[in-house]
């Protein structure tokens, strides 16, 4: 996948598009992907124990991870994500709009 936990991405369509956020977990599987304040949905929750409290909080959803795009630190656009191996055998993600490895 193009994103991993951590990246800060932009939001390319639906409800929340153009919302930046932290990239909060990601499910490979499902090709799924749940960003820090985007996709907000209302759960009501039911005390459990004694002392605990219940009500209704807001909760982040899994979206689609082809809806979101990788926002770049150095240029602080949105970009695709390229992959390269360096000289030493490494593994890197870059940014196609500057060059610059994520």
């Amino acid at each position: 996948m193009h994103v991993r936990t951590g990246d800060e991405v932009v939001v390319l369509s639906g409800k929340d598009k153009g919302k930046k956020g932290k990239v909060l977990s990601v499910n490979p599987e499902k090709r799924m992907v749940i960003v820090e304040g985007v996709s907000m949905a209302t759960k009501h929750k039911k005390p459990r124990r004694m002392g605990e409290t219940g009500g209704i909080i807001k909760q982040e959803t899994p979206i689609y991870a082809s809806k979101v795009m990788n926002v770049c630190g150095k240029c602080g656009a949105p970009s695709r994500v390229g992959r390269k191996v360096l000289e030493d055998g490494t593994h890197v993600r870059y940014c196609k709009k500057c060059g610059e490895t994520f």
